[in-house]
């Protein structure tokens, strides 16, 4: 059946969810499915939001090429009858008001670095002059606007003591700063409840073996949380100049000739499964510890 995203649509659902003890599950679809997520939960309906990637691959191995509505219905139903513990349960009130903050602030960031890339293309062309009180003028609203999102993720951090102290493990770690541990804890929630490999591997930067008989292939990463990601390689960056620990670590791969994405890939995933193990203990970062 088909029903429309809409309040009296979502109704609908809820009633049939409820009327059949129904799990429901669905594809992330870019945001379009958080008010149905919200609205069932709320009536208190199982649900799980699931990898469209992971949809496409029981289309691949069942031979499904073709794509409609009803064909997508049944390869989710299918997918969560042969996998029932896959999925994303919906985060709790404040992680979902965290991720809405981070997004919108990663957002107008971007919006920043390309007017700074504007600015200093009209510098070589020499036409700055024309856009300078334009662009001042923009520059300083994103600024505003960036400083007051980070303002509100900051209160809503401190608010929580829960988040308050899981920020304050994460920070402890030489490379990861407010930016990080924001996304690490709106992103991935179950950080702390998983294994070092779990973790890497939730994150997309575990390492997938692509070998067949006597052939050894590349190793190389992929999948997993893409923003996390992200900003785990800017973090990164940081630690393995200044963390003690990852610092060595960065060095010699450097010195065993790795190449540069390699390493900082490498203290990514180091620096997660730190992160992991940190809040799983509830402790704070240490040298000793590391």
């Amino acid at each position: 059946m088909r029903l429309p995203n809409s309040d009296e649509g979502r109704a609908q659902l809820v009633g049939l969810a409820q009327s059949t003890h129904a799990l429901v599950c669905f594809e992330a679809t870019g945001g379009q499915e958080w008010r149905l997520w919200t609205a069932l939960d709320a009536a208190g309906i199982a649900t799980r939001q699931l990898p469209p990637a992971q949809i496409k691959a029981i289309a691949t191995s069942r031979g499904t090429r073709a794509k409609t509505d009803r064909i997508d219905a049944e390869l989710i139903a299918r997918f969560m009858a042969f996998r029932p513990d896959a999925g994303r349960e919906l985060p709790h009130g404040k992680l979902r008001l965290l991720r809405a903050l981070a997004s919108k602030r990663a957002q107008l960031v971007e919006t920043r670095k390309r007017l700074l890339a504007q600015i200093k293309a009209h510098e070589k062309l020499g036409t700055d002059e024309i856009f300078t009180e334009a662009d001042a003028e923009l520059r300083a609203l994103l600024d505003r606007q960036i400083g007051k999102l980070e303002d509100q993720i900051a209160q809503t951090i401190a608010a929580d003591q829960g988040l308050a102290k899981t920020a304050d493990i994460l920070r402890s770690v030489p490379g990861i700063g407010p930016v990080a541990s924001t996304i690490l804890i709106a992103e991935m929630p179950e950080l702390g409840q998983l294994s070092g490999e779990q973790a890497a591997a939730l994150t997309g930067l575990a390492p997938i073996a692509h070998d067949s008989g006597a052939m050894r292939g590349k190793r190389a990463i992929g999948g997993g949380r893409r923003q996390v990601r992200h900003v785990m390689f800017q973090a990164a960056l940081v630690a393995s100049h200044h963390n003690p620990h990852l610092k060595i670590f960065a060095n010699r791969l450097r010195d065993a000739g790795k190449p540069h994405k390699v390493i900082i890939t490498a203290v990514a995933r180091k620096l997660v499964t730190i992160a992991n193990a940190l809040l799983k203990s509830r402790q704070n970062w240490s040298a000793q510890t590391a």
